[in-house]
């Protein structure tokens, strides 16, 4: 089976249209086209059924989809082995969201480094519908999401759980006099779930001083000028060991829990198995 014909059925399968699919992929639609009646000429059987709305798998197609993820990942598989840095026995692609790589997935090199210096690694950051669209295609092995949607085929696993509290800065501007509204507000970024949580974010605070995608930055500023935030308990804990942050009494915290989503089944794949174990491990 050509590869660009599975990938071209399988981003059908993912945005449901032929000429949505022709988009991403930077081909004609008469190419898509032409691909996927290739394909089922070669297999005899129809894959879509096409209607105003898009496309629809049939029967066949539904059945037909596990076997294209699965050569297109073993396509990707083979092409990343045949880059293997020398002294390396094997290369795991790992992506992770923007604010897990510090001090989580910084962490998890480090000790990938230490405990499995024979495994090379690929590491990628991105927003979560880019991380689970290379997972899907075979790009990453194992990406670290907080609110991962299900893919099938795929298996998630809890990595990490943990809160989301509030801190201040024990001095500077924005936090004089107890000062504990919006101007001084940080608000990060953490997902449109944190954001709707009533008592969280502009729940509790309305319209904020400052927003930002990544907790460190804001971590930062606040250290830097003062105000206040949501920020991971690990990450602000030796700043309030060290007198520079000081908790919100009485504000509510945050679960926010991080996994890792893998292809199913890893059955002689021991790196990525060893990967799942260090992030587990540094997680603790």
């Amino acid at each position: 089976m050509d590869i660009d014909r599975a990938r071209t059925f399988l981003e059908i399968v993912h945005t449901g249209s032929f000429l949505k699919a022709a988009d991403r992929l930077r081909v004609t639609q008469t190419t898509v086209s032409a691909r996927i009646r290739t394909l089922e000429d070669e297999l005899g059987r129809r894959l879509f059924v096409r209607n105003r709305n898009g496309a629809v798998l049939t029967a066949a197609g539904r059945e037909f989809e596990r076997f294209a993820q699965s050569f297109v990942r073993l396509w990707e598989r083979a092409r990343q082995q045949l880059t293997i840095p020398a002294g390396r026995t094997s290369v795991v692609a790992v992506g992770g969201e923007l604010n897990l790589w510090t001090p989580l997935m910084l962490d998890w090199l480090v000790w990938m480094k230490a405990q499995c210096p024979q495994i090379a690694i690929h590491a990628h950051v991105g927003v979560p519908d880019q991380l689970l669209e290379q997972l899907r295609t075979g790009v990453l092995d194992l990406a670290i999401l907080y609110a991962p949607k299900l893919l099938p085929g795929f298996r998630v696993e809890l990595i990490e759980e943990e809160q989301l509290v509030l801190v201040r800065a024990a001095s500077g501007e924005g936090v004089a006099g107890g000062e504990t509204d919006g101007r001084s507000y940080v608000h990060v970024d953490w997902g449109p779930q944190f954001a709707a949580e009533r008592g969280f974010g502009p729940a509790a605070f309305g319209e904020p001083g400052l927003l930002v995608g990544l907790g460190p930055l804001g971590l930062s500023y606040i250290l830097r000028v003062g105000g206040m935030g949501y920020f991971r308990r690990g990450a602000v804990a030796p700043h309030l060991e060290a007198g520079e942050l000081e908790l919100v009494e009485g504000a509510p915290e945050f679960t926010y829990p991080a996994y890792a989503v893998y292809p199913e089944p890893t059955d002689g794949r021991e790196d990525i198995q060893e990967a799942l174990r260090g992030l587990k491990a540094v997680a603790r």
